[in-house]
């Protein structure tokens, strides 16, 4: 299972601590030194069955300062992976990966399915 997650996020801290205390086991990776691929999320994005503006962090001060809110409406799927791809402060997290399942953003009661 993979872990992707930039460690100065609040959340993804509490994520962590939620899959330690519940013997989780996973591989850790840091979304600003590691950033997805453009393979990568456009994986994930299948596998997850949701919107990709899902993926994006639309409360970044990246997100912000380009003004994606305005723009993503109108850009093309493609092109919106190629943008999350640049940069791993556009893209929400945590995210898991665990074979067919890819979990955005931490949500306890989603994140159940984990334990086995």
């Amino acid at each position: 299972m993979l872990f992707i997650e930039y460690p100065k996020c609040t959340t993804c801290q509490k994520a962590k601590k939620w899959l330690d205390e519940n013997g989780v086991r996973y591989t850790d990776r840091n979304i600003k030194e590691e950033r997805p691929s453009y393979t990568e999320l456009e994986e994930w994005h299948r596998k997850s069955g949701l919107p990709l503006k899902r993926f994006f962090n639309t409360s970044g001060l990246l997100y912000k300062s380009m003004g994606l809110k305005d723009k993503l409406p109108d850009m093309p799927v493609e092109a919106q992976l190629q943008l999350l791809a640049t940069d791993g402060m556009l893209v929400k997290r945590p995210i898991i990966v665990d074979g067919d399942t890819v979990l955005v953003g931490f949500k306890p009661g989603e994140w159940e399915i984990l334990k086995k």
